[in-house]
């Protein structure tokens, strides 16, 4: 988990709570390098290929995807201070949130989600991360 003196969330009594595993607004304490994620779709690493099982497997991999890079640029989820996810059919959305929620499962991330027309290779869901980093 991040140090709390650089990632703090952000309430507001005038303004309405989040109403999902999001954060209305993080505020950065300290100066630290951001890392920026490219969107990631739910790409088996070994085949390349959509994981089959719909939008909650889709989402599942997608995360597990962003967690590995996360780490490879030496940060990690807890780090994340905003995402975006992108949905082909809102319809999905609970689906969605719910798997989203076991990723993020304390001071969550500010979050936008929006629907989209396309995805490449057919996805249902791609997610694209901004996190901290200290190194």
């Amino acid at each position: 988990m991040p140090n709390p003196k650089i990632k703090k969330v952000i309430t507001s009594d005038n303004a309405p709570r989040a109403i999902g595993p999001y954060s209305i607004a993080i505020r950065v304490e300290k100066l630290v390098k951001p890392v920026y994620t490219a969107g990631q779709i739910g790409l088996d690493p070994a085949t390349g290929e959509l994981v089959p099982g719909g939008i909650e497997a889709e989402t599942r991999q997608v995360l597990t995807n962003l967690k590995h890079v996360l780490e490879s640029a030496g940060t990690n989820l807890d780090s994340a201070v905003k995402t975006t996810v992108f949905l082909i059919d809102m319809a999905d959305f609970a689906k969605m949130n719910a798997i989203y929620a076991e990723f993020f499962t304390q001071d969550p991330p500010a979050r936008s989600t929006v629907a989209v027309a396309g995805l490449p290779k057919g996805a249902s869901v791609e997610i694209e991360v901004v996190a901290l980093c200290r190194q």
